[in-house]
């Protein structure tokens, strides 16, 4: 479908409706660690003062939010974000809401989409540029089945895909092999990559509610990886869109009766799960990224890339943010670990794309992010870092164009190539230590960062620190 399909106003919303003969509306927003969060409506309930005045709802119950004393919250939806949901089994239409106080009326500070709309205005209002483009290489496996458990006296998971390399001799009534191997995934056609169509059906879908979709593939990890490419769009279009992304791709997945995670590290001694986060700034219909420097970056762009490496760290508690992010950033899996700039080296966290000359192509791919990350926090975070990067002139340093594991120790000292943090805790620490970037034109609140790392310290890291590891009992039981 073109945009002209879509709403441009609450009035547009009811005719869209009506058009599809919706009676239902599913009102949908976006918690503090990026999960859909959803109510559905009779339309005929709804009015056009419902798109001000909101809808209430229990912000207590939502994760990260208000606490029981001050529990009503407002969603207000948004018109031009409606679609035609492809999961109901009568035509419903959803819409993104934001969250408002009700006695206020003002944004919610910790709702994730207002902080995205609040730095792309930052932008606008720094002079620098106008837009922030956003484009995304989510990646993900799917599995045909997941078990995992874990109390005082059991921890373990288990999962399986008709896809595993270690399936080769599975008795399937036949076993017809066609395996992808360990590190083997990456563009086998059939019948190895048994998930081409599969893969189609969610592309289609995200084509449906407006997603321009530009590629999808079989990824390097055994056990169906995938990915599935979208074109760049504006922050917080695209971070709407990747919660749709991830909305279908979960769905269709289910439909077959598969299951879809985006957990970055789920295999062990396999490639995880990145998503390289390619992002450029314009201003006036024009990119202001190209020029003659390094790899055909511009002054501007090589500064922004200077605030990505100097806050990368920082950026990471948003765009890292899970204890098992840290299981895929580690040396030798292609993982982006060094904070360097690079025109291919794909160990750097910045890689400038070289297959296009044209201005218009010339953009940075931060590698380090991954999908089980909030969007509209993560790139929010490094809008702010390169910002940062530009106004205050942030040299990116050397660029980093040899093969790292060929490097000794004292090479990489002596060019200074610092490395991304080893775990959540050390990435959390450094957004302690380093956010007031962040906080420039309010973008991020003091209460959103302490909250979000108050969360994750006690209901993450803790509770991890505390439970014995499965392979502890291989290192340490008999000792």
């Amino acid at each position: 479908m073109t945009p002209d399909d879509f709403p441009k106003n609450a009035k547009d919303f009811f005719a869209y409706a009506k058009k599809h003969q919706a009676e239902m509306v599913d009102l949908k927003f976006v918690d503090m660690l990026g999960s859909w969060q959803h109510c559905s409506f009779p339309v005929d309930t709804l009015d056009e003062g419902t798109f001000e005045e909101g809808l209430g709802f229990d912000g207590s119950s939502i994760r990260g939010w208000m606490g029981i004393h001050e529990s009503d919250m407002m969603a207000v939806p948004d018109p031009t974000t409606a679609r035609l949901d492809p999961f109901f089994a009568r035509p419903t239409v959803s819409v993104l809401a934001n969250v408002v106080d009700p006695v206020t009326r003002k944004d919610f500070s910790r709702d994730p989409r207002h902080v995205a709309r609040k730095a792309e205005e930052h932008l606008r209002q720094s002079g620098l540029a106008d837009t922030c483009f956003i484009g995304p290489e989510p990646e993900f496996f799917i599995f045909d089945e997941v078990r995992y458990e874990q109390n005082q006296h059991r921890g373990y998971y288990e999962i399986d895909s008709v896809e595993g390399a270690w399936n080769t001799a599975r008795i399937e009534e036949p076993n017809l092999g066609y395996k992808p191997s360990f590190k083997g995934g990456y563009f086998p056609v059939s019948p190895t990559d048994t998930f081409h169509d599969l893969r189609g059906e969610m592309v289609y879908e995200m084509r449906k509610i407006g997603i321009i979709v530009e590629a999808h593939h079989h990824e390097v990890a055994t056990a169906g990886q995938s990915e599935i490419d979208m074109k760049f769009q504006p922050l917080v279009k695209m971070a709407d869109q990747f919660m749709w992304y991830k909305y279908i791709c979960k769905n269709v997945a289910k439909r077959h009766g598969k299951t879809v995670t985006f957990m970055p590290k789920p295999i062990f001694e396999d490639n995880g799960s990145g998503m390289h986060s390619h992002t450029s700034l314009w201003k006036d219909g024009k990119p202001l990224f190209a020029g003659d420097g390094y790899a055909g970056l511009s002054q501007l762009g090589l500064w922004a890339a200077g605030g990505l490496l100097t806050h990368a760290p920082a950026i990471l508690a948003f765009a890292a943010p899970t204890t098992n992010s840290y299981r895929r950033l580690v040396p030798g899996f292609e993982a982006p670990v060094n904070l360097a700039l690079s025109a291919r080296n794909r160990s750097a966290a910045i890689r400038i794309p070289m297959y296009s000359k044209s201005p218009k192509a010339k953009r940075l791919e931060f590698r380090c992010p991954d999908p089980s990350c909030n969007g509209y926090l993560a790139w929010s975070a490094m809008l702010m870092a390169m910002i940062d990067g530009i106004q205050n002139k942030i040299d990116p340093g050397k660029p980093l164009d040899r093969d790292i594991y060929e490097m000794t120790r004292h090479e990489m000292k002596e060019m200074g190539i610092r490395t991304t943090p080893g775990s959540l805790e050390e990435a959390v620490t450094a957004l302690e230590a380093d956010h007031e970037f962040l906080k420039r034109g309010g973008v991020f609140t003091e209460d959103l960062i302490q909250t979000w790392i108050d969360w994750k310290r006690s209901k993450e890291l803790d509770p991890i620190r505390l439970r014995p590891h499965p392979h502890e009992f291989s290192l340490y039981y008999d000792n």
